[in-house]
């Protein structure tokens, strides 16, 4: 196993979303009323994802926020191989405009030192040689509207098929809210940081180190990894799976009978690559980064 992401989590945990849309694009509400309605959910933070919009959170600024605002953009379109994407980067980018294409767009973020996500690969029908070949640093294991819209929110197969080739890129599960009539939801999925302050540098460092987690309900309270084993301490959930390569995997838990709010794995030496998720009695799940 490589040098895990964790060690022991002692930070605070910061409740987050990395995809979301506002009037600036195709959502319908305005960054106040989003920000209203996420901090009213215990959200800390959110990045401005809009389809080729590079934000701006200062130049915009005006007045104390009820969170904390971070720079995004969504590419969108067909590279020149013929590959159709989404794809969300984190940061602050300039100069990024749909006239110049996917592909010239992709690298100007990546320059920039952007985090580039590919998002709900399974809806937008994308392969594994696609997902391979922009080397992207993370994947939606999980998006929310996807799964309202035709049940195709569940990317996990594409998680797998990174980890394969790069067993330290990221998973994300993200909202993608749009707060339309046609796309109504939100707050079904997020990112938990665990970062010693919530400030746009510590969440982002957090972040691209993989010290995070993804959830669609259940919490982990605590992750330590130690001398071969991860231990983590969670809400009460029915089920917690220690997931590595192919059927490779250690699980815990019951259908009947008390929940667990603790499992204790060990990592064995030879998997190229593990992470840790938990299931509560509703079927929600969460999961960590790979350890």
């Amino acid at each position: 196993m490589k040098t895990n992401r964790y060690g022991e989590t002692g930070g605070r945990w910061f409740k987050g979303n990395t995809h979301i849309h506002s009037t600036a694009s195709d959502g319908g509400k305005a960054f106040a009323e989003l920000e209203a309605m996420y901090a009213g959910q215990g959200y800390d933070f959110l990045f401005r994802t809009d389809h080729w919009v590079a934000s701006d959170v200062r130049a915009g600024k005006r007045g104390p926020c009820k969170l904390l605002w971070l720079d995004g953009i969504e590419l969108d379109g067909r590279d020149r191989q013929g590959g159709n994407y989404h794809v969300v980067g984190l940061g602050n980018f300039h100069g990024v405009r749909r006239e110049m294409g996917l592909d010239a767009g992709l690298k100007a973020v990546r320059a920039q030192g952007g985090l580039l996500i590919l998002a709900h690969p399974l809806w937008m029908g994308n392969t594994p040689a696609e997902l391979w070949r922009w080397k992207f640093d993370g994947v939606e294991i999980y998006n929310h509207v996807c799964q309202w819209l035709n049940g195709k929110g569940d990317n996990l197969a594409y998680w797998h098929f990174g980890l394969s080739r790069q067993p330290r890129m990221l998973g994300f599960a993200a909202d993608d809210a749009h707060i339309t009539a046609d796309h109504p939801g939100w707050n079904g999925a997020w990112i938990m940081v665990n970062a010693r302050a919530c400030t746009p540098k510590t969440i982002l460092d957090a972040i691209r180190r993989g010290q995070y987690y993804s959830s669609c309900g259940p919490e982990f309270h605590r992750i330590k990894v130690c001398g071969g084993k991860v231990t983590v301490r969670t809400s009460p959930v029915r089920f917690a799976r220690l997931v590595g390569p192919n059927w490779e995997g250690q699980r815990c838990g019951a259908f009947h009978g008390k929940l667990l709010t603790e499992a204790t794995f060990s990592l064995p030496a030879n998997w190229p690559y593990a992470y840790v998720e938990i299931e509560d009695a509703r079927g929600h799940r969460a999961w960590t980064n790979t350890l």
